[in-house]
């Protein structure tokens, strides 16, 4: 079965999807847009049912891949979750199944809690010889449900800085864990993007490495507190994204901070989760191996 891609879409419609993917834009009103797509057999289901994640297509590494250890982690966040819901937090540790100590990244999620495209980026992670832990901000609401529109609507009823005090005792935590060398990296999409360009301005001391993709920025008065190296991969259709790249870029050189930024033609928002037609296969796998490389560089 062939599986879509965003070649077999027009542009307007892949705008659309990131416009409600992203809260701009209602059920409802995302339904009528998209109604001006459907035409002949297409219909405004059908779209919908195509530009739904597949996550059977997102698996790259089992969860009893042999190569790995993975469990829960139950940690506390005072002052984020702690502090609105009373609740802990919880997500996936990975690691490779060999060896006592590995150097640790921080894996943070989109903004629809911890889905099986999220876990599996971890258990990546891990193959290839990192401590890997993904938070889900979903934790005290019960846990990612399984359904990213259900999980999005959840994760939007939860404050914002509260979660970025999760991220911060995560980070904290999995950089003093006892099988981490003490070495952090982070990486985070979408909403995870700019959560990871919040902590390299928010905890420069905890953070040795960081990766956003197609994140938002962080304000410019805050970049001279940057300390980590970053590696920025952004799309070059995301234009709402891409409105603030060159002013952060800027302040960053104008700082003498050591970055390295990318943008990929041709492609979308959200184009290395590989469960949506956004999804490019070249352009991900180039930036994962980018960021396989950039962590083995300064982790280890």
């Amino acid at each position: 079965m062939h599986r879509p891609t965003a070649a077999d879409l027009d542009q307007g419609v892949l705008d659309l999807y990131d416009d409600y993917a992203h809260g701009r834009l209602s059920r409802r009103e995302y339904v009528r847009r998209l109604g001006a797509f459907a035409v002949g057999s297409l219909t405004v289901e059908s779209l919908m049912q195509t530009l739904a994640p597949n996550y059977a297509l997102a698996q790259q590494v089992a969860p009893d891949d042999p190569r790995i250890k993975t469990e829960t982690l139950t940690y506390k966040s005072p002052e984020g979750a702690g502090k609105t819901t009373g609740k802990p937090m919880s997500g996936l540790l990975a690691a490779p199944a060999q060896g006592d100590q590995f150097p640790a990244v921080l894996v943070i999620h989109e903004n629809r809690g911890l889905n099986p495209y999220i876990e599996d980026v971890a258990r990546r992670l891990a193959v290839d010889g990192f401590l890997a832990f993904a938070p889900d901000a979903l934790s005290p609401l019960g846990g990612y449900p399984g359904n990213d529109d259900e999980g999005r609507a959840m994760q939007a009823k939860r404050d914002r800085e509260a979660m970025t005090e999760d991220f911060i005792a995560a980070a904290k935590l999995l950089k003093q864990h006892a099988r981490s060398t003490g070495k952090l990296g982070v990486v985070g999409f979408c909403f995870g993007g700019g959560m990871v360009n919040q902590l390299v301005v928010r905890i420069p001391d905890v953070a040795d490495a960081a990766v956003p993709f197609y994140g938002s920025q962080p304000d410019a008065g805050e970049v001279a507190k940057i300390e980590a190296p970053l590696m920025i991969h952004n799309a070059e259709l995301d234009r709402r994204i891409l409105a603030g790249a060159e002013a952060y870029e800027q302040a960053l050189r104008e700082h003498g901070k050591t970055f390295q930024a990318y943008v990929y033609p041709g492609v979308n928002h959200g184009f290395h989760n590989d469960t949506t037609p956004r999804y490019d296969e070249a352009a991900a796998k180039l930036a994962w191996s980018r960021t396989v490389a950039f962590f083995k560089e300064h982790l280890r």
